[in-house]
C-alpha cells in the first residue's frame, strides 16, 4: 500500500492544498478527506488518480476544508451515474454530523434526476465509533477521536501482518484514544506549526498542536513511524527541514513531512 498526500495544509493556506490523502493498493484507492474545493480535482490529476476509479471516501469532520472538495467528487459521480456512465458506485464514510451535511448539500444543490441516485450508486454510509468496514482489500476501523470542536472521527487501517496505520485527523491526539494508536507502524498527526513559533501561529487556541507535540505523542505511543501534517504554509521550502529537525528532537522512530503530493511506501 501507498499513501499520497494531496494536500497537507491547514484551513486558510495558499502555499499548499489543504489536508487530504489518497491510499491505494493494487490499483484501488481510498480518499481520505477532500480539501477546501475544486482544485483537488486538479491534485488528483496531478497525482494519476482518476476520480471515476474512487469507490471509496472517508470525510473526518465537516470543516470546510475537509469537506468541501467532496462536493465535486459527488458531482462527477452523480453526472456519470444519470448518464449511464458510471462503472461501479461510490461509497462516502462518516458520522453523522457529516452525512447530515453532505446529504442537505447534495439534496439543495444538484438536480431532482441526480438525486435519485443518492444511496442508490452514491452511496452515504454512517458510521459509528468503532465499526469497521472492508475498503481497498484491508479492514478499516473507524473511531471518535474525542475532538474539542465537532464531532471528529479517525481510521485505523489493517496494513496486515500486524501493522497498523492510523490517522487522528486534525487536533491533537486525546489519551483516551491511546489504546487505538499504541504500537502502531504508522500514525498520522497534525502539526500546526513549530513549537518555536507557537507565539505566532497560537496553535493550542484552535485545538491543534505543534511538531514537538506531536513528537512527543507519537514516543509517548511508542509507534513506529510519525507523518506529520494540516500546517501552516509560512515555511514553504523549508518546513520538512525545519519540522524534522523539531520532531526528531522528542521522537526516536522515523519522521515524514511530506510535501503535497508525495507519496510514501507503506
Amino acid at each position: 500500500m501507498k499513501l499520497t498526500m494531496l494536500g497537507t495544509g491547514h484551513a486558510v493556506v495558499t502555499g499548499y492544498y489543504n489536508t487530504c490523502f489518497v491510499l491505494e493498493d493494487e490499483g484501488q484507492y481510498f480518499l481520505v478527506d477532500g480539501g477546501g474545493g475544486g482544485f483537488l480535482l486538479n491534485r488528483l490529476d496531478e497525482a494519476g488518480i482518476p476520480w471515476h476509479e474512487i469507490h471509496d471516501i472517508f470525510v473526518t469532520h465537516k470543516h470546510t476544508d475537509h469537506i468541501l472538495g467532496i462536493i465535486w467528487m459527488i458531482r462527477l459521480w452523480l453526472a456519470a451515474l444519470s448518464h449511464g456512465k458510471a462503472k461501479g458506485e461510490l461509497n462516502i464514510y462518516g458520522n453523522e454530523v457529516v452525512i447530515e451535511a453532505l446529504r442537505l448539500f447534495t439534496k439543495v444543490i444538484f438536480t431532482e434526476k441526480e438525486n435519485e441516485f443518492v444511496d442508490h450508486g452514491l452511496n452515504f454510509v454512517l458510521v459509528q465509533d468503532g465499526d469497521e468496514h472492508e475498503i481497498i482489500g484491508h479492514t478499516v476501523r473507524f473511531f471518535d477521536i474525542r475532538a474539542s470542536k465537532i464531532l471528529q472521527f479517525g481510521i485505523v487501517v489493517d496494513l496486515g501482518e500486524g501493522r497498523r496505520l492510523v490517522c487522528n485527523g486534525d487536533e491533537t491526539f486525546n489519551d483516551e484514544c491511546a489504546p487505538i494508536a499504541e504500537g502502531a507502524t504508522w500514525f498520522m498527526h497534525e502539526a500546526f506549526c513549530l513549537y518555536s513559533q507557537a507565539d505566532v501561529f497560537k496553535p493550542y487556541e484552535k485545538g491543534h498542536s505543534t511538531a514537538k507535540d506531536a513528537a512527543q505523542i507519537a514516543e509517548g505511543l511508542g509507534v513506529d513511524n510519525l507523518i506529520l501534517y494540516h500546517t501552516e504554509d509560512s515555511n514553504v521550502g523549508t518546513r520538512k527541514e525545519l519540522y524534522t529537525m523539531e520532531a526528531s528532537q522528542f521522537f526516536t522512530g522515523n519522521v515524514y513531512v511530506p510535501e503535497d503530493l508525495e507519496t510514501i511506501e507503506l
